[in-house]
Protein backbone atom coordinates (compact mmCIF):
# COMPACT_ATOMS: atom_id res chain seq x y z
CA UNK A 1 0.00 0.00 0.00
CA UNK A 2 2.67 2.49 1.03
CA UNK A 3 4.88 1.52 -2.25
CA UNK A 4 1.48 2.10 -4.51
CA UNK A 5 1.54 5.81 -3.23
CA UNK A 6 4.97 6.26 -3.14
CA UNK A 7 4.94 5.46 -6.05
CA UNK A 8 2.43 7.73 -7.89
CA UNK A 9 3.45 10.57 -6.05
CA UNK A 10 6.91 10.36 -7.39
CA UNK A 11 5.71 10.14 -11.04
CA UNK A 12 2.84 12.47 -11.08
CA UNK A 13 4.28 14.78 -8.38
CA UNK A 14 8.21 15.16 -9.25
CA UNK A 15 8.35 13.40 -12.87
CA UNK A 16 10.72 10.61 -11.67
CA UNK A 17 10.79 8.31 -14.37
CA UNK A 18 10.12 4.86 -14.34
CA UNK A 19 13.62 2.95 -13.89
CA UNK A 20 14.74 5.26 -10.99
CA UNK A 21 11.34 4.85 -9.27
CA UNK A 22 12.39 1.10 -9.39
CA UNK A 23 16.08 1.47 -7.99
CA UNK A 24 15.00 3.75 -5.13
CA UNK A 25 12.12 1.54 -4.16
CA UNK A 26 13.68 -1.44 -4.54
CA UNK A 27 10.96 -3.56 -6.98
CA UNK A 28 10.57 -4.63 -10.67
CA UNK A 29 10.07 -1.72 -13.19
CA UNK A 30 6.71 -3.91 -14.11
CA UNK A 31 5.58 -3.33 -10.61
CA UNK A 32 5.73 0.50 -10.80
CA UNK A 33 3.90 0.41 -14.35
CA UNK A 34 0.94 -2.01 -12.43
CA UNK A 35 0.89 1.04 -9.68
CA UNK A 36 0.81 3.69 -11.96
CA UNK A 37 -2.16 1.74 -14.53
CA UNK A 38 -4.56 0.97 -11.35
CA UNK A 39 -6.79 3.71 -10.03
CA UNK A 40 -7.15 2.62 -6.33
CA UNK A 41 -4.39 0.63 -3.98
CA UNK A 42 -3.82 -2.97 -4.34
CA UNK A 43 -5.52 -5.35 -2.54
CA UNK A 44 -4.75 -8.91 -1.72
CA UNK A 45 -7.89 -11.83 -3.11
CA UNK A 46 -7.58 -15.15 -1.38
CA UNK A 47 -8.92 -17.26 -4.66
CA UNK A 48 -11.69 -19.77 -3.17
CA UNK A 49 -11.13 -23.48 -2.56
CA UNK A 50 -14.42 -24.67 -2.75
CA UNK A 51 -16.00 -26.34 -0.51
CA UNK A 52 -16.87 -30.24 0.15
CA UNK A 53 -20.40 -29.06 -0.25
CA UNK A 54 -20.40 -28.26 -3.86
CA UNK A 55 -20.01 -32.40 -5.06
CA UNK A 56 -23.91 -32.50 -3.12
CA UNK A 57 -25.15 -29.10 -4.44
CA UNK A 58 -27.27 -30.91 -7.02
CA UNK A 59 -28.82 -32.99 -4.84
CA UNK A 60 -29.68 -30.07 -2.17
CA UNK A 61 -31.24 -28.08 -5.12
CA UNK A 62 -33.50 -31.12 -5.70
CA UNK A 63 -34.96 -31.27 -2.35
CA UNK A 64 -35.01 -27.27 -1.74
CA UNK A 65 -36.91 -27.22 -5.57
CA UNK A 66 -39.50 -29.52 -3.91
CA UNK A 67 -39.25 -28.52 -0.05
CA UNK A 68 -37.69 -24.62 -0.39
CA UNK A 69 -38.49 -24.95 4.11
CA UNK A 70 -36.93 -28.42 4.15
CA UNK A 71 -34.40 -27.46 7.47
CA UNK A 72 -30.51 -28.15 6.60
CA UNK A 73 -30.82 -31.11 9.53
CA UNK A 74 -33.41 -32.90 7.44
CA UNK A 75 -31.38 -32.27 3.77
CA UNK A 76 -28.54 -33.87 5.54
CA UNK A 77 -30.28 -37.02 6.71
CA UNK A 78 -31.50 -37.04 3.07
CA UNK A 79 -28.00 -36.37 1.12
CA UNK A 80 -26.52 -38.99 3.87
CA UNK A 81 -24.00 -36.24 4.74
CA UNK A 82 -20.90 -37.56 5.78
CA UNK A 83 -19.01 -34.24 7.29
CA UNK A 84 -19.72 -31.52 10.08
CA UNK A 85 -22.76 -29.45 9.58
CA UNK A 86 -21.32 -25.84 8.81
CA UNK A 87 -20.10 -26.21 5.48
CA UNK A 88 -23.96 -27.58 4.70
CA UNK A 89 -25.46 -24.51 6.67
CA UNK A 90 -23.22 -22.22 4.67
CA UNK A 91 -24.02 -23.88 0.92
CA UNK A 92 -28.22 -24.25 2.08
CA UNK A 93 -28.27 -20.82 3.62
CA UNK A 94 -27.04 -19.42 -0.12
CA UNK A 95 -29.22 -21.73 -2.15
CA UNK A 96 -32.33 -21.16 -0.57
CA UNK A 97 -33.39 -17.76 -1.54
CA UNK A 98 -33.53 -19.19 -5.26
CA UNK A 99 -36.34 -21.56 -4.23
CA UNK A 100 -37.78 -19.66 -0.95
CA UNK A 101 -37.57 -16.12 -2.53
CA UNK A 102 -36.60 -13.11 -0.46
CA UNK A 103 -38.72 -11.23 1.71
CA UNK A 104 -37.12 -7.86 2.69
CA UNK A 105 -38.12 -5.37 5.02
CA UNK A 106 -38.58 -1.74 4.51
CA UNK A 107 -38.06 0.98 6.93
CA UNK A 108 -40.75 3.03 7.80
CA UNK A 109 -40.88 6.74 9.32
CA UNK A 110 -44.50 7.72 10.98
CA UNK A 111 -46.28 10.57 11.74
CA UNK A 112 -47.26 12.18 15.20
CA UNK A 113 -49.70 10.02 16.55
CA UNK A 114 -50.26 8.04 14.00
CA UNK A 115 -49.16 4.58 15.53
CA UNK A 116 -48.65 2.70 18.62
CA UNK A 117 -47.45 -1.39 18.84
CA UNK A 118 -48.57 -3.72 21.16
CA UNK A 119 -47.39 -6.61 22.47
CA UNK A 120 -46.94 -9.53 25.70
CA UNK A 121 -43.54 -9.98 27.24
CA UNK A 122 -43.34 -12.79 29.82
CA UNK A 123 -40.40 -11.72 31.80
CA UNK A 124 -38.94 -15.22 33.29
CA UNK A 125 -39.17 -14.08 36.96
CA UNK A 126 -42.41 -16.40 39.22
CA UNK A 127 -44.08 -13.73 40.84
CA UNK A 128 -45.49 -14.47 44.19
CA UNK A 129 -49.58 -14.32 43.53
CA UNK A 130 -50.84 -16.05 46.73
CA UNK A 131 -49.25 -18.07 49.92
CA UNK A 132 -47.09 -20.81 48.50
CA UNK A 133 -47.80 -19.74 44.26
CA UNK A 134 -45.28 -18.30 42.04
CA UNK A 135 -46.54 -17.43 38.28
CA UNK A 136 -45.09 -16.35 34.97
CA UNK A 137 -47.08 -13.46 34.20
CA UNK A 138 -47.35 -11.48 31.02
CA UNK A 139 -46.96 -7.64 30.60
CA UNK A 140 -48.46 -5.94 27.97
CA UNK A 141 -45.71 -3.15 26.22
CA UNK A 142 -46.77 -0.30 24.24
CA UNK A 143 -44.16 1.85 21.99
CA UNK A 144 -45.11 4.60 20.43
CA UNK A 145 -44.18 4.72 16.27
CA UNK A 146 -42.85 8.61 16.35
CA UNK A 147 -41.84 9.31 19.45
CA UNK A 148 -40.59 5.83 20.74
CA UNK A 149 -41.86 6.14 24.11
CA UNK A 150 -42.16 3.07 26.09
CA UNK A 151 -44.72 2.48 28.41
CA UNK A 152 -45.49 -1.03 30.24
CA UNK A 153 -47.93 -3.08 33.00
CA UNK A 154 -48.02 -6.37 34.13
CA UNK A 155 -51.63 -7.45 33.46
CA UNK A 156 -53.27 -11.15 35.42
CA UNK A 157 -53.52 -13.27 32.24
CA UNK A 158 -53.64 -12.66 28.44
CA UNK A 159 -57.69 -13.34 28.11
CA UNK A 160 -58.97 -10.47 25.93
CA UNK A 161 -60.47 -8.75 28.81
CA UNK A 162 -57.17 -8.10 30.98
CA UNK A 163 -55.32 -6.73 27.63
CA UNK A 164 -58.11 -4.67 27.02
CA UNK A 165 -57.93 -3.42 30.34
CA UNK A 166 -54.37 -2.75 30.08
CA UNK A 167 -54.32 -1.09 26.76
CA UNK A 168 -56.77 1.19 28.35
CA UNK A 169 -54.78 1.57 31.10
CA UNK A 170 -51.43 2.42 29.32
CA UNK A 171 -54.04 4.95 27.02
CA UNK A 172 -54.71 6.81 30.04
CA UNK A 173 -51.70 7.61 31.12
CA UNK A 174 -50.51 9.28 27.66
CA UNK A 175 -53.73 11.13 27.79
CA UNK A 176 -55.10 10.50 24.56
CA UNK A 177 -54.95 7.59 21.97
CA UNK A 178 -53.03 6.53 19.04
CA UNK A 179 -54.81 6.27 16.18
CA UNK A 180 -53.60 2.87 14.54
CA UNK A 181 -52.80 0.13 17.60
CA UNK A 182 -50.35 -2.58 16.02
CA UNK A 183 -51.08 -6.54 17.23
CA UNK A 184 -49.18 -9.34 15.78
CA UNK A 185 -51.98 -12.98 16.13
CA UNK A 186 -52.55 -12.56 19.77
CA UNK A 187 -55.24 -15.16 20.06
CA UNK A 188 -57.22 -12.90 21.86
CA UNK A 189 -57.08 -9.98 19.54
CA UNK A 190 -56.50 -11.54 16.27
CA UNK A 191 -55.38 -15.29 16.53
CA UNK A 192 -57.59 -16.39 13.37
CA UNK A 193 -56.56 -13.01 11.25
CA UNK A 194 -59.46 -11.18 12.06
CA UNK A 195 -60.00 -8.59 15.10
CA UNK A 196 -62.41 -10.05 17.98
CA UNK A 197 -65.19 -8.62 18.22
CA UNK A 198 -64.31 -7.06 22.38
CA UNK A 199 -60.93 -5.44 20.38
CA UNK A 200 -62.90 -4.25 17.67
CA UNK A 201 -65.51 -2.65 20.21
CA UNK A 202 -62.76 -1.21 22.00
CA UNK A 203 -60.97 0.50 19.12
CA UNK A 204 -64.35 1.78 17.65
CA UNK A 205 -64.73 3.76 21.46
CA UNK A 206 -61.75 5.40 20.74
CA UNK A 207 -62.51 6.26 16.76
CA UNK A 208 -59.43 4.45 16.19
CA UNK A 209 -58.31 0.98 14.61
CA UNK A 210 -56.65 -2.07 15.21
CA UNK A 211 -54.39 -3.55 12.32
CA UNK A 212 -52.96 -6.72 12.50
CA UNK A 213 -49.21 -8.17 11.64
CA UNK A 214 -48.94 -10.71 8.73
CA UNK A 215 -48.34 -14.27 9.88
CA UNK A 216 -44.43 -14.86 10.88
CA UNK A 217 -43.67 -11.22 10.20
CA UNK A 218 -42.03 -10.31 13.75
CA UNK A 219 -40.02 -7.61 11.84
CA UNK A 220 -43.53 -5.34 10.88
CA UNK A 221 -43.49 -4.67 14.65
CA UNK A 222 -39.93 -4.18 15.44
CA UNK A 223 -39.64 -1.39 17.90
CA UNK A 224 -42.19 -2.95 20.27
CA UNK A 225 -40.31 -6.28 19.83
CA UNK A 226 -36.90 -4.21 20.97
CA UNK A 227 -38.68 -2.96 23.29
CA UNK A 228 -39.11 -6.01 24.78
CA UNK A 229 -35.57 -7.46 24.62
CA UNK A 230 -34.55 -3.37 25.85
CA UNK A 231 -36.80 -4.98 29.39
CA UNK A 232 -35.36 -7.93 29.58
CA UNK A 233 -31.61 -6.49 29.54
CA UNK A 234 -31.60 -3.17 31.20
CA UNK A 235 -35.23 -3.61 33.67
CA UNK A 236 -35.00 -6.93 34.96
CA UNK A 237 -31.29 -7.69 36.40
CA UNK A 238 -30.71 -7.50 39.65
CA UNK A 239 -34.66 -7.42 40.45
CA UNK A 240 -35.89 -9.34 42.83
CA UNK A 241 -40.43 -9.24 43.03
CA UNK A 242 -42.58 -9.44 46.31
CA UNK A 243 -45.61 -9.32 44.02
CA UNK A 244 -48.03 -8.10 40.85
CA UNK A 245 -48.06 -4.60 42.21
CA UNK A 246 -44.22 -4.60 43.23
CA UNK A 247 -43.28 -5.31 39.69
CA UNK A 248 -45.58 -2.48 38.19
CA UNK A 249 -44.15 0.32 40.89
CA UNK A 250 -40.81 -1.12 39.76
CA UNK A 251 -41.87 -0.56 36.59
CA UNK A 252 -43.48 2.73 36.86
CA UNK A 253 -39.93 3.99 38.61
CA UNK A 254 -37.63 3.09 36.18
CA UNK A 255 -39.81 3.85 32.59
CA UNK A 256 -39.49 7.39 33.06
CA UNK A 257 -35.48 7.07 33.21
CA UNK A 258 -36.04 4.72 29.82
CA UNK A 259 -38.02 7.34 28.34
CA UNK A 260 -35.03 10.09 28.85
CA UNK A 261 -32.46 8.07 26.93
CA UNK A 262 -31.17 9.07 23.50
CA UNK A 263 -32.91 6.63 20.90
CA UNK A 264 -30.17 6.35 17.87
CA UNK A 265 -32.84 5.81 15.14
CA UNK A 266 -34.69 9.36 15.67
CA UNK A 267 -31.57 10.38 17.30
CA UNK A 268 -33.63 12.01 20.21
CA UNK A 269 -34.84 11.28 23.51
CA UNK A 270 -38.90 9.69 23.67
CA UNK A 271 -39.55 12.30 26.55
CA UNK A 272 -39.07 15.16 24.03
CA UNK A 273 -40.64 14.05 21.36
CA UNK A 274 -44.13 13.13 22.93
CA UNK A 275 -45.49 16.37 22.98
CA UNK A 276 -45.54 15.97 19.19
CA UNK A 277 -46.66 12.88 19.37
CA UNK A 278 -49.23 13.60 21.66
CA UNK A 279 -50.76 16.81 19.60
CA UNK A 280 -51.35 14.25 16.55
CA UNK A 281 -53.49 11.69 18.43
CA UNK A 282 -56.92 11.47 19.22
CA UNK A 283 -58.79 12.53 22.53
CA UNK A 284 -60.12 10.44 25.25
CA UNK A 285 -63.71 8.97 24.43
CA UNK A 286 -66.14 10.37 27.10
CA UNK A 287 -67.01 7.24 27.60
CA UNK A 288 -64.83 4.95 28.96
CA UNK A 289 -64.40 1.20 26.48
CA UNK A 290 -65.79 -1.95 28.06
CA UNK A 291 -62.77 -3.65 29.31
CA UNK A 292 -61.90 -6.53 31.49
CA UNK A 293 -63.63 -9.95 32.02
CA UNK A 294 -67.31 -10.26 31.91
CA UNK A 295 -70.16 -13.12 32.43
CA UNK A 296 -73.66 -13.85 33.16
CA UNK A 297 -74.65 -16.71 35.44
CA UNK A 298 -77.31 -18.03 37.30
CA UNK A 299 -76.21 -17.85 40.82
CA UNK A 300 -76.01 -21.75 42.45
CA UNK A 301 -77.02 -22.78 45.92
CA UNK A 302 -73.16 -22.71 46.91
CA UNK A 303 -73.34 -18.61 46.16
CA UNK A 304 -70.08 -18.82 44.49
CA UNK A 305 -68.93 -17.19 40.68
CA UNK A 306 -65.95 -18.37 39.13
CA UNK A 307 -63.53 -15.76 37.45
CA UNK A 308 -60.68 -16.95 35.87
CA UNK A 309 -60.19 -20.12 38.61
CA UNK A 310 -60.94 -18.32 41.39
CA UNK A 311 -63.87 -18.75 42.96
CA UNK A 312 -66.34 -15.50 44.76
CA UNK A 313 -68.48 -15.07 47.27
CA UNK A 314 -71.48 -13.66 46.84
CA UNK A 315 -74.49 -12.54 48.54
CA UNK A 316 -76.55 -15.80 49.14
CA UNK A 317 -79.67 -14.05 49.04
CA UNK A 318 -79.94 -13.85 45.60
CA UNK A 319 -79.21 -17.34 45.17
CA UNK A 320 -81.37 -18.45 41.84
CA UNK A 321 -81.30 -15.33 40.16
CA UNK A 322 -79.29 -14.07 37.46
CA UNK A 323 -75.76 -11.93 37.88
CA UNK A 324 -73.67 -10.07 36.09
CA UNK A 325 -69.98 -10.35 36.69
CA UNK A 326 -67.33 -7.99 35.66
CA UNK A 327 -63.29 -8.27 36.28
CA UNK A 328 -60.68 -5.70 36.02
CA UNK A 329 -57.30 -6.13 37.17
CA UNK A 330 -57.90 -4.97 40.16
CA UNK A 331 -61.60 -5.45 41.32
CA UNK A 332 -64.88 -8.19 40.83
CA UNK A 333 -67.92 -6.54 41.17
CA UNK A 334 -71.21 -8.30 40.79
CA UNK A 335 -74.39 -7.28 40.33
CA UNK A 336 -77.95 -8.44 40.22
CA UNK A 337 -80.80 -6.32 38.98
CA UNK A 338 -78.54 -3.34 39.30
CA UNK A 339 -77.21 -3.58 42.98
CA UNK A 340 -74.11 -4.41 43.82
CA UNK A 341 -74.13 -8.07 45.73
CA UNK A 342 -70.48 -8.70 45.87
CA UNK A 343 -67.13 -6.75 45.70
CA UNK A 344 -63.64 -8.40 46.02
CA UNK A 345 -59.94 -7.93 45.22
CA UNK A 346 -59.52 -9.97 42.56
CA UNK A 347 -56.49 -12.50 43.16
CA UNK A 348 -54.06 -13.05 40.28
CA UNK A 349 -53.39 -16.75 41.49
CA UNK A 350 -55.25 -19.86 40.39
CA UNK A 351 -57.73 -22.48 42.23
CA UNK A 352 -58.54 -19.55 44.83
CA UNK A 353 -61.18 -19.52 47.15
CA UNK A 354 -62.27 -15.86 48.32
CA UNK A 355 -65.23 -15.41 50.74
CA UNK A 356 -66.10 -12.64 52.14
CA UNK A 357 -67.13 -12.92 55.80
CA UNK A 358 -70.67 -10.98 55.87
CA UNK A 359 -71.94 -13.58 52.99
CA UNK A 360 -71.03 -16.73 55.25
CA UNK A 361 -72.79 -15.11 58.47
CA UNK A 362 -76.12 -14.32 55.88
CA UNK A 363 -75.78 -17.60 54.48
CA UNK A 364 -76.05 -19.01 58.34
CA UNK A 365 -78.80 -17.20 59.13
CA UNK A 366 -80.62 -18.30 55.79
CA UNK A 367 -79.99 -21.67 57.08
CA UNK A 368 -81.44 -21.28 60.44
CA UNK A 369 -84.60 -20.00 59.23
CA UNK A 370 -85.12 -22.95 56.66
CA UNK A 371 -84.55 -25.19 59.36
CA UNK A 372 -86.83 -23.53 61.33
CA UNK A 373 -89.55 -23.56 58.75
CA UNK A 374 -89.19 -26.80 58.05
CA UNK A 375 -90.03 -27.94 61.82
CA UNK A 376 -92.54 -25.79 62.40
CA UNK A 377 -93.91 -27.77 59.15
CA UNK A 378 -93.83 -31.07 60.83
CA UNK A 379 -94.85 -29.72 63.87
CA UNK A 380 -99.07 -30.06 65.38
CA UNK A 381 -101.15 -27.21 64.15
CA UNK A 382 -103.62 -27.13 67.19
CA UNK A 383 -101.62 -24.90 70.04
CA UNK A 384 -103.70 -24.81 73.97
CA UNK A 385 -105.12 -21.22 74.90
CA UNK A 386 -101.75 -20.53 76.83
CA UNK A 387 -99.92 -21.32 73.55
CA UNK A 388 -97.99 -25.10 74.01
CA UNK A 389 -99.11 -27.27 71.16
CA UNK A 390 -101.24 -29.63 71.60
CA UNK A 391 -101.13 -33.58 69.96
CA UNK A 392 -103.05 -34.37 67.40
CA UNK A 393 -103.61 -38.44 67.88
CA UNK A 394 -104.46 -40.66 64.73
CA UNK A 395 -107.96 -41.59 64.62
CA UNK A 396 -107.40 -45.21 64.50
CA UNK A 397 -106.01 -44.74 68.05
CA UNK A 398 -109.59 -43.22 69.04
CA UNK A 399 -111.45 -46.15 67.71
CA UNK A 400 -108.96 -48.87 69.81
CA UNK A 401 -109.44 -46.40 72.86
CA UNK A 402 -113.57 -46.88 72.68
CA UNK A 403 -113.72 -50.37 71.12
CA UNK A 404 -114.62 -49.63 67.97
CA UNK A 405 -114.16 -51.92 64.72
CA UNK A 406 -114.08 -50.12 61.48
CA UNK A 407 -114.15 -51.75 58.34
CA UNK A 408 -113.03 -49.52 55.89
CA UNK A 409 -114.49 -51.26 53.24
CA UNK A 410 -118.19 -49.70 54.15
CA UNK A 411 -116.94 -46.34 55.95
CA UNK A 412 -118.84 -47.91 59.08
CA UNK A 413 -118.69 -49.78 62.46
CA UNK A 414 -118.34 -53.38 62.41
CA UNK A 415 -119.39 -53.36 66.06
CA UNK A 416 -121.50 -50.16 67.37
Amino acid sequence: MEDWAEIRRLHRAEGVPIKEIARRLGVARNTVRSALESDRPPEYRRVPRGSVADAFEPQIRFLLQRFPRMPATVIAERIDWPYSMTPLKLKVAAIRPEYQGIDPADRVSYRPGEVAQCDLWFPEPLIPVAPGQQRVLPVLVMTLGFSRLLLAEMIPSRQGGDILSGMWSLIRQIGRSPRTLVWDREAAIGGTGRVTAPAAAFAGTLASRIRLAPPRDPEFKGMVERANGYLETSFLPGREFSSPEDFNAQLAEWLPRANARTVRSIRGRPVDLLEADYLGMLPLPPVAPATGLSLRVRLARDYYVRVDSNDYSVDPRVIGRFVEVTASPAEVLVRCDGSVVARHRRSWAKQQLLTDPAHREIAQQLRRGFAEQRQNRNAPARQHADGHPVEIRALPDYDALFGVDFDPSTKEAANP
